[in-house]
């Protein structure tokens, strides 16, 4: 269930760029990382992290960046890659986080065996 916030976020974006993966008007998630940096980005911006337009400005970044890949190069497409890649735009523009950090937590994940 959406909390107030959630829905005014998931609403903003209808008929937009930016809108979520939807089925039947439910949210998708292909993968539970999806889940997290859905909720994550909306968190950050609920408590005032960071404004959600400017989140909203970031994405519709990242999938512009993406758009003009040839056709063949489009096949790895991900609403929540590009999301993600927001995500981690706008932390590192409001300073929650500098490159650095980021980049060495990136690095720690990418270590750790995951669980297949």
């Amino acid at each position: 269930m959406l909390t107030s916030f959630e829905q005014f976020a998931v609403t903003e974006m209808m008929g937009k760029t930016d809108t979520p993966p939807r089925a039947n008007g439910t949210l998708c998630f292909s993968s539970e990382w999806e889940r997290t940096a859905f909720g994550v980005a909306l968190a950050l911006a609920r408590n005032g992290y960071f404004e959600w337009d400017d989140f909203r400005d970031e994405l519709i970044a990242e999938i512009g960046a993406w758009e003009p890949y040839p056709p063949g190069d489009r096949s790895s497409w991900n609403y929540y890659e590009r999301w993600l890649a927001a995500l981690e735009r706008a932390v590192v523009k409001t300073a929650l986080i500098d490159p650095a950090e980021l980049s060495s937590a990136f690095a720690e994940a990418a270590a750790e065996p995951h669980a297949a």
